[in-house]
């Protein structure tokens, strides 16, 4: 699957999920699977089987037909592209606090996708170390950001400073400094080639 179109389907599942007001415990109980595989789902961070996220959608009381009918492809010549501020998705990811992001675009560009965000760091904002199919760029707004890699290796970022690594790199942020930190997020996710 195309990641543009990964990303509408935990999007969906993630918006079902709290329209329906369960926690992801539940949803992982009603659909047989484990709580960290629904928040790894929700968060694109991987793929689920296609038996599996029948499940899912099943558990969610959503007929398959319903969940699919708006979910395409972004794919297409574009030769311009604006999107509001307010048009901006906010959205969570699992096991942190203090991580707000906002989706600007998510978009198929030849053989990979693009995704945009915004991310604010609130002072002693905290997550354990992640890992993602993609390259990450950053790009620091305003803050003081210390980047904490697998190796036991950090860096620390200013406003203005900028680095791009492997995402399947364990990796977090930390925010050092007294306020909110600000830093603009790309994900590059390659193309699978097939064999």
């Amino acid at each position: 699957m195309e990641d543009d179109i990964l990303i509408q389907i935990s999007n969906r599942i993630k918006e079902r999920r709290r329209e329906k007001n369960i926690t992801v415990q539940e949803l992982a109980s009603q659909a047989n699977v484990s709580k960290g595989l629904i928040s790894q789902i929700e968060n694109s961070r991987t793929i689920p089987s296609l038996i599996v996220l029948i499940d899912i959608i099943r558990a969610l009381d959503i007929d398959l037909n319903v969940f699919f009918q708006d979910i395409k492809s972004r794919e297409r010549n574009f030769p311009l592209i604006i999107k509001r501020k307010d048009e901006y998705e906010r959205f969570e990811k699992e096991d942190t606090e203090g991580f707000h992001y906002s989706r600007i675009f998510t978009q198929l560009i030849k053989n990979s996708t693009i995704d945009i965000v915004i991310l604010e760091l609130e002072p002693n904002a905290r997550r354990p170390l992640v890992q993602t199919e993609a390259y990450e760029y950053k790009y620091i707004i305003s803050g003081e950001i210390e980047y904490l890699f697998g190796d036991d290796s950090t860096h620390t970022l200013y406003q203005g400073d900028s680095m791009l690594f492997d995402g399947r790199i364990s990796h977090t942020p930390r925010n050092v400094g007294k306020g909110n930190a600000t830093m603009l997020v790309i994900y590059f996710f390659e193309e699978k080639q097939n064999n």
